[in-house]
């Protein structure tokens, strides 16, 4: 008798997580935009919260291709990340890919124009398991799944938030 010694996935699931949030901002599309592409802002925004952030691509304009390298330390190691700009569709989305030794990730922000003056930005973030300590990591996240989901929430609603008051301090 011969057995499938294969291990099994019960529908793929342990392996993959995903955070949404949707907020809705009082600024036109073009604005958020250009806030949410504001890619050397978040450069700056890591290197003040202790990460190294590296540019590694040569391209002048913004656009796919565009790509870093950070290092940065969490739960008292320090990590590697490779994140690549895989969709760049200016005023209405845009999309990175993130590998790190046991995760990767995308994120992929889309804008919907409500009316000219509001936008509604969804931000959804998939989380994958590369590695046996990927699974570890994504095990974890979803026992405290929750307040996770709770805390990646009130963090894009502060992003809005700060958006909006940006927009406010220019208009």
């Amino acid at each position: 008798m011969r057995r499938d010694c294969r291990p099994r996935q019960r529908g793929g699931t342990e392996r993959v997580m995903q955070f949404t949030s949707r907020e809705d901002i009082e600024a036109p599309i073009e604005h958020v935009f250009a806030e949410v592409a504001d890619f050397q802002r978040f450069e700056r925004a890591a290197l003040r919260r202790g990460a190294e952030v590296q540019r590694t691509d040569s391209l002048a304009e913004p656009g796919p291709g565009m790509s870093w390298q950070a290092r940065f330390k969490l739960r008292g190691r320090m990590r590697d990340l490779t994140l690549r700009l895989v969709r760049f569709d200016p005023p209405n989305s845009l999309a990175l890919e993130a590998v790190a030794a046991t995760l990767d990730g995308q994120m992929t922000v889309e804008l919907l124009a409500l009316s000219r003056w509001r936008t509604r930005m969804s931000v959804d973030v998939t989380l994958r398991a590369r590695s046996l300590a990927g699974r570890l990591v994504l095990q974890s996240l979803k026992l405290a799944r929750n307040n996770v989901t709770k805390r990646f929430r009130l963090r894009v609603a502060e992003y809005a938030l700060d958006l909006e008051e940006r927009y406010k301090r220019v208009s």
